[in-house]
């Protein structure tokens, strides 16, 4: 079955940095487009990021465009999510979704897009 397991979340000060990744498997990775949202406490689930299946196209919540970076690597079926400038309203456990895709750019970002979600990672940010 498919597993998506992400790492890397923990606590950081505002203004830091912080990088998840998620591993993928028991999928053909490189035809599944690949993404991120958030959940904060007491928020409604928001989708931050995703990348085609390609990598050649992408997507950003506009409350994280400009600090966030998603990439992928299909050799390795992971994808990571380089989170800088980190705020206080970055806090939120994040999760790593996944869809399969014939469009090489496909991006979705609603969340009733995805097909698979993993268990969260939490990222605390202090200010």
């Amino acid at each position: 079955q498919v597993q998506l397991v992400e790492s890397g979340g923990g606590s950081v000060q505002a203004g830091g940095s912080l990088r998840l990744s998620c591993a993928a498997s028991a999928l053909p990775f490189s035809s599944y487009a690949m993404g991120w949202s958030r959940q904060a406490p007491g928020k409604e689930r928001e989708f931050v990021a995703a990348i085609s299946r390609s990598g050649g196209s992408g997507y950003y919540a506009d409350s994280v465009k400009g600090r966030f970076t998603i990439s992928r690597d299909n050799a390795k079926n992971t994808v990571t999510l380089q989170m800088n400038s980190l705020k206080s309203d970055d806090t939120a456990v994040y999760y790593c979704a996944a869809v399969g895709s014939v469009r090489y750019t496909y991006t979705p970002s609603e969340e009733s897009e995805w097909a698979y979600w993993g268990q969260g990672t939490q990222v605390t940010v202090s200010s």
